[in-house]
């Protein structure tokens, strides 16, 4: 669902500040400077090579469409990106990302916190000091204990399911801890590896080293909060705002409204300028209907951030380009080969697929090189530490068409020389995949590899291609999926996909079910490392292994054809949201 390993230097400026520098940057941005550019747009690509139509304006309304709600707004039970990026209005952490364009953004920089962590016991302990004037909405000061209580709800998974499991798998890997609704302790605050010896202070303990311990606190699920407003399941209806906005109104899949928290004090806030008077959100799962609404001026932007359709797409870069930024992704569409479906048991034939695969074909289904994006070669995006155009296959080289030769070698050197056959299985509610799946079916067919697509509710990915047990029994050999980080370095992309200690009956996304002791071990290696260049540098042998094992095929590094409105001001792409604008930046001039 849902972003290179971060600079560790410290970034502590006021909300005006932040905003300052972003108009600093508008010269890359092409924008006008002042908010309001006459009805036009502020550029093609404005916001995606810089900060289109910066401004320090406050007032308005800023207007979100979207195809798909949060999957939840309670921040310990999100784990959409958009809903991550969405939840900066309304829910702060200790650190968060850096408001700035580009990979810049993805560097961490304090929040609730005075500073970044003070790291002691060989990596193993980080200490917080908290900020004065941080508030809830109703005035009342947020305290150690609140970050305590809110991201121990993590461990609750029988009441608030959905969301990160990071944070429990480093703070007790013994899953010892049941979650404060089971807490004996008198003030639920139970959980041995975090402690609060006062209001202002907060000291985690990890079982061992982990170099991207501070990711995981800058997800949602390390908000606090407050105790005596928490409503367990029923949370996500209306979560405490410790941000500058609180939920005046949510209707699941239909709107969302947002206003002004009076409480919050821009001084104690370093990340966000809180400049529009309200934030709505409507959804509306017509995807044609939605992109005409853009460009009709009556929302500013799509919540959702996956990119017009195709109608959308053609009539918004042919009459209103100045409205449109073409954004290059975190997210990698590619094949999983499940290696414990016959034949792919055999690395042999998983080669055979890749080099049979015309990626040319794939790349135009999903948009073509400026819509759908480039043709990918290895796992790692771009943005990641580690990432390079490591290119086993020559897939390069080849200008992304099939080498027949090779399939066919391929195929007779796993046995199967007049080909074998297979499932793929595709999300009909994604857009292209079932197109891509067909595309892919054509290419193989070639080689004598026969296929039959199965379109399936990706609602229901987790328990079909998320099961190893259905993905055997269903002879799902291939399966199309995506997938972006979950926090920028090689741990928050890779780890879920190919560490095999991450294999699991169900909502499984180690689909391959790679368990290389190798690979494995890379990331231990990695994670032991405080330096990002050196825990780059693991996770580059990590990606070259997997490529070299065949067990995924990456297709597309995604880009996609987004619309801003032309009243839309600090519009701008950061790698921390997957190249999503920076929603906590954005304002409107009226």
């Amino acid at each position: 669902m849902t972003p290179p390993r971060t600079s560790r230097t410290r970034r502590i400026a006021g909300a005006a500040l932040a905003v300052a520098a972003l108009t600093a940057t508008a010269a890359c941005g092409g924008g006008s400077g002042d908010g309001d550019n006459g009805g036009k747009g502020a550029g093609f690509n404005a916001g995606a090579k810089g900060v289109a139509n910066p401004s320090t304006k406050t007032g308005g309304t800023l207007k979100f469409i979207g195809k798909q709600d949060l999957d939840s707004a309670d921040p310990q039970r999100q784990y959409y990106g958009m809903a991550w990026d969405f939840s900066r209005f309304y829910a702060r952490q200790l650190v968060s990302y850096a408001t700035k364009p580009g990979a810049a953004g993805a560097e961490l920089v304090p929040d609730l916190a005075k500073a970044k962590g003070v790291v002691s016991n060989g990596g193993k302990t980080y200490t917080y000091q908290l900020r004065d004037g941080i508030t809830w909405e109703d005035g009342s000061p947020i305290t150690s204990k609140d970050i305590k209580y809110g991201i121990e709800r993590i461990w609750a998974t029988d009441v608030i399911t959905g969301g990160p499991q990071y944070l429990r798998q480093v703070l007790d890997p013994g899953e010892e801890y049941k979650g404060p609704y089971k807490d004996t302790t008198p003030d639920k605050l139970g959980l041995k590896a975090v402690q609060t010896p006062d209001d202002k202070t907060i000291v985690f303990n990890l079982a061992t080293p982990n170099g991207d311990f501070e990711q995981m606190l800058a997800m949602p699920s390390g908000s606090p909060v407050k105790k005596d407003r928490d409503t367990a399941a029923k949370y996500q209806l209306k979560p405490f705002s410790s941000g500058p906005y609180k939920f005046q109104s949510y209707t699941p899949k239909k709107s969302i409204v947002l206003v002004r928290n009076d409480k919050w004090q821009k001084a104690s806030d370093p990340i966000r300028p809180a400049l529009p008077d309200k934030i709505t959100v409507t959804i509306n799962t017509n995807l044609e209907a939605i992109d005409e609404l853009l460009v009709k001026g009556e929302y500013d932007l799509d919540l959702n951030a996956t990119g017009m359709a195709q109608a959308g797409r053609t009539k918004a870069l042919k009459e209103h380009k100045e409205n449109v930024d073409n954004i290059e992704t975190s997210f990698v569409r590619y094949v999983d080969i499940a290696t414990k479906v016959a034949p792919f048991n055999n690395i042999e034939c998983r080669k055979a697929v890749i080099y049979a695969t015309d990626y040319t074909s794939l790349q135009t289904v999903r948009g073509g090189p400026q819509a759908g994006g480039e043709i990918a070669t290895n796992m790692l995006p771009k943005g990641i530490k580690g990432a390079d155009d490591y290119d086993p296959y020559g897939i390069r080289a080849r200008n992304g068409k099939p080498d027949v030769e090779a399939a066919k070698a391929a195929l007779k050197a796993c046995g199967k020389p007049s080909g074998f056959s297979t499932n793929i299985s595709a999300r009909s509610n994604q857009p292209n995949e079932v197109q891509a799946a067909e595309a892919l079916q054509q290419s193989l067919g070639a080689v004598g590899i026969r296929t039959e697509v199965e379109a399936i509710d990706g609602a229901e990915s987790a328990s079909i291609t998320g099961s190893p047990a259905v993905v055997k029994r269903r002879g799902l050999g291939l399966v199309m999926t995506g997938w972006g980080p979950d926090f920028p370095t090689g741990q928050g992309f890779s780890q879920p996909l190919v560490d095999g200690r991450f294999i699991a009956d169900n909502g499984n996304y180690n689909v391959s079910e790679t368990n290389d002791p190798k690979i494995n071990k890379f990331f231990d290696d990695a994670l032991k490392e405080s330096d990002p260049d050196k825990a780059g540098a693991i996770y580059q042998q990590m990606n070259h292994t997997v490529a070299d094992l065949a067990v995924q095929m990456p297709f597309i590094y995604e880009k996609n054809i987004t619309w801003r409105s032309s009243r839309l001001t600090n519009a701008y792409s950061t790698t921390a949201y997957n190249g999503r604008y920076d929603y906590v930046s954005l304002g409107v001039a009226e």
